[in-house]
């Protein structure tokens, strides 16, 4: 069981999502005997080292081979184990994307699927490592539950929640190390329904994953200018949490999505296409990954590059809602 105290949540941080995914795992598994992390060629990567050490029998590594290591888990599950499939984003979520559809979409099976070092948390690695496709490829497959999470302490939430859910998943890890801490205590999770971090009057601001922080950030630096916004934290892509969306219809101006993957296919999408839907809403703007290959740099130059720095997006936010 993992416990969530001040010291644990502090250490999570300093090693970011990906490194202390292994660590949560390895809390859980001690637990649950079905647990096993199947990864290619990345457990020191994410943290499974300890993991391996403890349960030498419960950890596989199927070398780089990612359609493999797809083919192994869904195996696995059949046989009533709950396997985690962990490796880079790009990779399991593009070059094992045939498999991904097969197994965890059609067929089914309960893999849990982790996408290390989404978004641009590879940094220098570059446009190979770099992943802002990831979620519009999930989401296009049926029977998939998506979920990105704002910091470390809601992974380890992430992961509990989903040793208990029935069915296949794909995780999200988003930042790197020093990872900002958007939870500082223990707190509900429920799959599919997103939590309200701050209430204001004039705009709501929905993120995900890293961007969760930058957009708390971003709705302080508005408040100087007389804005104030509500922050919503939707760490569950699909299911889409809907009803907090239209709980914010009639008492909003301007809707903002804010997601560190790119403007086409993610969450923005997402909301875009359930607004659609209703006769009446307010204006979405989406801040996001723009859809461009771009130059290669370290982690925080590639954010600035996409204006998804705090203070970028609050002045985005401003001049759409002046525009209003």
């Amino acid at each position: 069981m993992i416990e969530y105290n001040s010291k644990n949540i502090r250490a999570w941080s300093l090693l970011g999502q990906t490194r202390s995914f292994g660590n949560a795992l390895l809390e859980i598994a001690k637990d649950d005997p079905r647990i096993i992390a199947v990864t290619s060629d990345m457990a020191k990567t994410s943290g499974l080292e300890r993991f391996g050490k403890t349960f030498p029998d419960r950890l596989i590594n199927t070398g780089i081979a990612e359609q493999n290591m797809i083919g192994i888990s869904a195996a696995l599950a059949n046989e009533g184990l709950v396997p985690f499939a962990i490796s880079f984003a790009s990779f399991s979520t593009m070059r094992a994307c045939e498999a991904v559809r097969h197994f965890l979409g059609n067929m089914h099976r309960n893999v849990k699927l982790v996408g290390v070092g989404s978004g641009f948390a590879t940094g220098i690695f570059g446009t190979t490592h770099y992943c802002k496709e990831d979620l519009s490829i999930i989401r296009s497959i049926s029977g998939i539950a998506i979920f990105s999470p704002a910091d470390c302490t809601a992974l380890s939430k992430v992961i509990e929640a989903c040793v208990l859910y029935d069915g296949p998943v794909y995780i999200r890890l988003t930042g790197q190390m020093n990872n900002p801490v958007v939870y500082t205590t223990d707190f509900s999770f429920t799959i599919g329904k997103a939590i309200k971090l701050k209430s204001g009057t004039h705009v709501c601001i929905i993120a995900t994953g890293s961007m969760v922080y930058n957009s708390l950030k971003a709705s302080e630096i508005l408040e100087q200018d007389g804005i104030t916004a509500t922050v919503i934290d939707m760490h569950t892509i699909k299911p889409l949490d809907v009803a907090i969306i239209e709980s914010q219809i009639n008492s909003s101006k301007l809707i903002v999505s804010v997601e560190e993957h790119s403007k086409i296919g993610g969450l923005g999408a997402a909301i875009a296409e359930y607004l659609s839907g209703l006769k009446q809403h307010p204006v979405l703007l989406q801040l996001g990954i723009e859809d461009e290959f771009q130059k290669a740099g370290d982690y925080l130059y590639m954010i600035e590059q996409n204006h998804l720095l705090p203070h970028q997006i609050a002045l985005s936010i401003q001049k759409k809602y002046r525009s209003l």
